[in-house]
């Protein structure tokens, strides 16, 4: 394990810096493109038969890191609770209704219609999928993936009204996402549609509960930062809450992503205002900031190997461009549409609906769940129309989104 962590942080410190000094791309975009590259390069040369023993070693490292494990319960916490703490606690209160809309609503209309467009195209490419894999797919495809939004949408320059929607929702819809896809697994598996009950109770109770569990972790760790001036005691506080949090809700069974959201607001709110000094609100501000931009470059990296692990036949590139293309569209009929119609009601700039639509990136979270569906035929669909809605969503979307922001919204 010592190794496997030792390369992945050397690889992704050399990556950083070659993006840095040659590429000059976003960090997190960069260093993806760079691993990417050099990932699709050994393909090529190894097919010319050259470094087969190259791709072979790359490929044994890929395999040997549990994607799924590392992100949803590893690095996951982290990065949201450090995204969650720039989120302006007054504005996301402003701004509740359409969040709870986007998250609830627009994940779940979403799902139904990626889900239902799939299972009616892919037979036109030559792609066979069940209706509830199809479903499935849908599910961990719809939900924007919070890491991605907060770790470029942030230098993107748009107003901070809709800065705070969309890096509002992201949280909150991979929420509800998760929850359905792990409904929808369960059906997957045993053919057995669950009643509307079970559904709701099941949503209730990881979304409720995630969401009191952070309100309850987040006022644990304000009375006890509060009580103490010392930060190197206060950040070690925040760190054992994080991780310690997350763990006792995956425990619980209930939403951790959620329950890190909702404390990492409390804290970079009340928190840091009332519980923090001068000294200390520096000090946990720099060490969240350097755990949000390590874990964002390691985690971009290992979305650029994992390609590795993916087979590309001809007709899964052209079903991957459906894939890509219904993502895109169902993001639009559910989000922007609406917004559109709405704005007045809304109460965003006007064009921000084509900023909702093009700035619903996904990312690792969704990799993630596809891994995480048992071995088959259906799972390696599933993973490669994944892996060409994340390329697309953060090469294309995400390079693209500040020239967006700029024509449709202007910038603050």
């Amino acid at each position: 394990m010592l190794d496997v962590i030792a390369i992945c942080l050397s690889a992704t410190a050399i990556l950083a810096y070659v993006n840095h000094r040659f590429v000059r791309l976003p960090t997190t975009i960069g260093v993806m493109v760079t691993s990417l590259g050099l990932s699709l390069a050994l393909v090529g040369l190894d097919s010319l038969g050259f470094a087969h023993d190259l791709r072979l070693a790359e490929e044994s490292l890929v395999r040997s890191i549990d994607f799924s494990e590392v992100l949803l319960q590893g690095m996951l916490s982290l990065l949201l609770f450090a995204g969650a703490m720039h989120v302006d606690m007054g504005k996301l209160t402003t701004y509740r209704r359409q969040i709870v809309a986007l998250a609830v609503l627009s994940t779940m209309a979403s799902t139904l219609i990626v889900g239902v467009a799939m299972w009616l195209l892919l037979p036109m490419v030559g792609v066979d999928l069940a209706l509830p894999y199809c479903l499935l797919f849908g599910a961990l495809i719809s939900p924007t993936d919070p890491v991605a939004v907060m770790g470029i949408l942030k230098s993107s320059g748009a107003p901070k009204s809709l800065e705070v929607v969309i890096t509002g929702e992201s949280p909150f819809n991979d929420g509800v996402g998760v929850v359905l896809f792990s409904l929808l697994l369960a059906m997957a598996k045993s053919g057995a549609v669950p009643s509307f009950e079970t559904g709701l109770l099941a949503l209730l109770r990881e979304a409720g509960g995630g969401l009191v569990f952070g309100w309850v972790l987040g006022y644990g760790l304000f009375r006890l930062l509060r009580s103490v001036d010392q930060y190197q005691v206060e950040v070690l506080l925040t760190l054992a809450a994080v991780i310690g949090g997350y763990a006792l809700a995956s425990h619980l069974h209930i939403s951790g992503p959620l329950a890190m959201v909702i404390a990492g607001v409390m804290i970079g709110n009340r928190g840091r205002a009332h519980a923090m000094s001068d000294t200390t609100r520096q000090y946990v501000d720099m060490f969240w900031e350097l755990v949000d931009e390590i874990l964002n470059a390691v985690l971009f990296v290992l979305v650029g190997m994992e390609v590795l692990l993916i087979a590309f036949p001809s007709r899964m590139l052209l079903a991957g461009a459906v894939a890509t293309g219904v993502a895109l569209l169902a993001r639009l009929v559910t989000v922007g549409i609406p917004v559109g119609a709405l704005s007045q009601l809304v109460r965003l700039p006007t064009g921000s609906w084509k900023v909702l639509t093009w700035g619903g990136l996904r990312g690792g979270i969704s990799v993630a769940l596809a891994l995480s569906i048992p071995s088959g035929n259906s799972r390696d669909i599933i993973l490669a129309l994944t892996y060409c809605v994340v390329v697309w969503s953060i090469l294309v979307q995400g390079l693209t989104i500040a020239r967006v922001v700029r024509k449709a919204v202007g910038s603050r």
